[in-house]
């Protein structure tokens, strides 16, 4: 690894074949996997480590390079260089690919090769922007694949479930980046994921989801509403608990970021027109709209201010956001199914208390003719009450799963004695909760409250806190 000195003997990605001596090649990263340890079988006890890139010198000519060695090695080369850097790669081995073997969790590439990247006998130079010719950046606007060669977002909805499963091409617009999620599996690994929603002229919301670190760091880069994406090899999986299909970012997905074609151009100008004419459905009637960011929350208010506060307001569309410290005093997570689980439509999220008649929003049938597809989601009544007052909100969708680690499947399989239990953990429990409230005219109290997030208390913050609030 270093910085690079330009030179003028690199050989072409096109030219590249086993018996060249020591040669050196310089592309632009266009792909890129997260490091993986696996235990080595020359040496029981320890691992070697891994990672993979793809390297492009042309519109017609990319290949893909797997590194190995030391984890300090591999995890240090990693590190140095993100998705859109240009690279310089000295003396790697250049192998005949087994395509089934090796494209079968890599990006599918026109080489013959792929080349093999040692700690001993390899060298990886980094170029800055600056000594970088601009034909290389310029392919990072250009798809990995035939830009003809895509599904809209209206054609996988139209398809169904006949393509669970499948590695497609999708062209949509970013309509917002979630927040990044952490989480650890049964068997104490960590990791992290990160929803997108996406949309087209046809499709409104539709979910793709980034669980790699590399897809979801380059996803925090993505302007909502201003950016277009050609998502090459993406899986297209039909999601039971959405009752829809999701796309899912995978080992072999290569992002081209606004990329250089008509039909880009013009979902562009759509996506502008619709955030100019405010054609997306209104954040405050749907619980799974846009997100902000918790971390965007500071102000801590007692349950009488964050009313008093959201009242004062004379504008829907200008909620407040809050903390409180606050006692779970009411939650009817052990009433009947149908009154804390709800089938919301996959375009609009509005309620559908009818399936046979889908959805039934205006805008919706406004936008298209077609029977949307249906979700289920976990929709629970919720009291915070403090030495105050009391609020009753609304706890919905991917707030209510972190809150109870439960999604919408696994609720349904809780026993009775299971619920109950679930719910004393909360209820009567001091916790820490981010809310949304907003003056709601159809609404018994005149306000409209959204629980964002709600977690045991710090007993210590909390203390903190309201002895402050109390003067």
């Amino acid at each position: 690894m270093a910085s690079c000195t330009f030179r003028q003997d690199f050989v072409n990605i096109s030219d590249l074949h086993p018996n060249l001596s020591r040669p050196s090649v310089i592309g632009i990263v266009i792909g890129k996997t997260d490091v993986k340890g696996f235990p080595d079988r020359k040496n029981i006890g320890l691992e070697r480590y891994t990672f993979s890139f793809t390297v492009r010198d042309s519109p017609s000519a990319f290949i893909n390079a797997s590194c190995w060695g030391r984890e300090e090695y591999i995890k240090s080369l990693s590190e140095s260089f993100r998705i859109g850097d240009c690279v310089i790669i000295e003396n790697p081995l250049v192998q005949t690919k087994d395509v089934e073997k090796e494209e079968k969790f890599n990006p599918s590439t026109p080489s013959y090769y792929k080349l093999l990247i040692s700690e001993i006998h390899s060298l990886v130079k980094i170029c800055s922007k600056h000594d970088t010719d601009h034909s290389l950046l310029s392919l990072l606007s250009v798809p990995p694949k035939d830009p003809n060669d895509y599904y809209s977002l209206g054609d996988i909805v139209a398809n169904g479930q006949s393509l669970n499963g499948k590695i497609i091409n999708v062209l949509a617009a970013v309509r917002w980046v979630g927040e990044i999620k952490p989480f650890t599996t049964s068997d104490k690994r960590k990791g992290q994921r990160c929803e997108v929603k996406l949309f087209d002229d046809s499709v409104e919301s539709f979910a793709m989801i980034c669980w790699d670190n590399e897809s979801i760091q380059v996803a925090q880069t993505w302007i909502p509403r201003e950016t277009v994406l050609f998502a090459s090899e993406i899986r297209i999986n039909y999601d039971s608990f959405r009752n829809s299909m999701v796309a899912t970012v995978v080992s072999k997905t290569i992002f081209t970021t606004n990329p250089d074609m008509p039909e880009a151009f013009a979902l562009l100008g759509y996506a502008r027109v619709c955030t100019e004419n405010r054609l997306f459905v209104e954040e405050n009637d749907d619980p799974f709209g846009e997100p902000i960011k918790l971390e965007t929350i500071n102000d801590v208010y007692t349950v009488l201010q964050i009313k008093e506060r959201a009242l004062q307001s004379s504008d829907k569309n200008n909620p407040v956001y809050g903390i409180v410290f606050a006692f779970i005093t009411k939650l009817n997570i052990d009433s009947s199914i149908d009154k804390i689980v709800r089938n919301r439509c996959s375009q609009c999220h509005y309620p559908v208390p009818d399936l046979s008649k889908g959805c039934t929003y205006t805008f919706c049938n406004e936008t298209s003719a077609n029977l949307k597809s249906v979700f289920t989601t976990l929709d629970l009544q919720v009291d915070v009450s403090d030495h105050t007052g009391t609020l009753s909100g609304n706890l919905s969708g991917v707030a209510a799963e972190d809150t109870f680690s439960c999604t919408v499947d696994g609720f349904f399989n809780l026993s009775e004695d299971q619920k109950t239990s679930l719910k004393w953990n909360f209820l009567l429990e001091r916790c820490k909760i981010y809310l949304k409230a907003s003056i709601a005219s159809n609404s018994k109290n005149g306000l409209r409250v959204t629980i964002l997030s709600c977690k045991a208390a710090d007993p210590n913050e909390a203390a903190k806190y309201t002895k402050a609030l109390m003067g």
